[in-house]
């Protein structure tokens, strides 16, 4: 078995968002430094780290000095180029592998990558030209969405294609790339299930988050799906299928369809800590990011048992808009607990922090998560 990394270690991250400083403050907690890297300075991982490097994450050189005064790599975003994750792999581990960011960062591999191991899905073509657009429209039907095949988030990059509608002036509004055409799917609910898988196989996950969206960005996670047995079973073995086949060590969270009909389809992934996970760092022993931790220094796993019903909101730069939010008014509920990222300027969509509360039962606490927020504008 692999030795594992202990305390004192340094742990290197490509990317420096939240993800990352919430990593950090994990990594501090158990002794850790954190060394990170992105093109940006002051971001919300460097305020926690021990050192932040500046660089593109193109510049192999950079990478290659980054990667030689750590002692294991990590990501904290997935669109860091395969050559990236080879050059550090030449100094240090990199968990999760290059492969898995290299499948996760383009629909059409990914997908791909879903179909081949088994796992439901929506129907799905990939299309590489304007040209094979009408003829997969007429298989995969309509409506359907048309998803540029890379670098696409919180709904951008994508475009809802009718009966009738010009398949032309859908491919312009993708920028007329490489792509993915989804049929619709007939969902009751969106789902995530984040799980961690270590050096030695073992997994845990933290069960099903219910996830609801407002202009196509997460706006509330409610912890444990009130779904059945059965259904509990088959979404903890689409994520064991997925983190198996794809020699996951990390974190890595399985995005879900749950169709009227009961079915869980896998609507995407994404190899790391993940916003409708942020609500286990006060919910369980260990946290996403914990286990993250664990995982890639190569640590036994830690318990991702609920203590409580719980919920989380994510706090947009719209709240900033008039005037500062009011912290007081939001925190008077004891249950609330406030996260900020250290994000220089708010923006409208932008992810500025979240609120995560507990509750009697799992309505009570989305109930409360959203009133703190809404206490905010006070």
């Amino acid at each position: 078995m692999t030795n594992p990394i202990l305390p004192g270690a340094v742990i290197g991250v490509l990317g420096s968002g939240q993800l990352g400083r919430m990593l950090a403050q994990s990594a501090r907690q158990m002794g850790y430094r954190i060394h990170t890297l992105s093109p940006d300075s002051g971001t919300p991982t460097g305020q926690i780290a021990d050192r932040e490097i500046v660089a593109e994450y193109e510049d192999l050189d950079a990478i290659d000095a980054f990667a030689r005064d750590v002692d294991v790599v990590t990501f904290e975003f997935e669109n860091v180029s395969s050559a990236a994750a080879e050059a550090a792999a030449r100094h240090a581990p990199v968990r999760p592998r290059g492969e898995v960011l290299h499948i996760a960062q383009n629909r059409a591999r990914e997908k791909a990558a879903l179909a081949k191991a088994g796992l439901p899905t929506a129907p799905f073509e990939a299309v590489a030209a304007l040209s094979q657009l009408p003829a997969a429209l007429e298989r995969i039907g309509t409506p359907a969405i048309l998803k540029t095949a890379g670098f696409g988030y919180d709904g951008k990059g994508q475009v809802r294609i009718e009966a009738g509608d010009d398949p032309a002036v859908a491919w312009q509004a993708i920028g007329e790339g490489p792509a993915v055409l989804e049929g619709v799917v007939d969902f009751a609910a969106e789902l995530s299930i984040v799980a961690a898988r270590g050096v030695d196989g073992d997994m845990v996950d933290f069960g099903l988050i219910e996830n609801r969206h407002a202009h196509h960005i997460l706006d509330l996670s409610i912890a444990d799906m009130p779904l059945s047995s059965q259904q509990q079973a088959d979404a903890r073995e689409i994520a064991r299928t997925v983190m198996t086949a794809l020699d996951v060590v990390g974190v890595l969270c399985i995005e879900l369809f749950l169709t009227r009909s009961g079915q869980l389809l896998v609507n995407e992934i994404a190899p790391r800590p993940h916003n409708s996970g942020h609500l286990t760092i006060e919910a369980c022993p260990s946290s996403q990011f914990d286990q993250q931790l664990r995982a890639v220094c190569g640590l036994p796993l830690g318990d991702s048992a609920r203590k409580a019903p719980v919920a989380m909101v994510n706090l947009l730069g719209d709240l900033w808009s008039e005037r500062p939010p009011n912290w007081a008014a939001a925190l008077r509920d004891p249950g609330v607990n406030l996260h900020l990222y250290g994000k220089a300027s708010a923006r409208p969509g932008r992810k500025m922090g979240h609120i995560t509360a507990f509750g009697e039962d799992r309505d009570d606490a989305a109930k409360r998560a959203q009133a703190a927020r809404s206490a905010l504008l006070r």
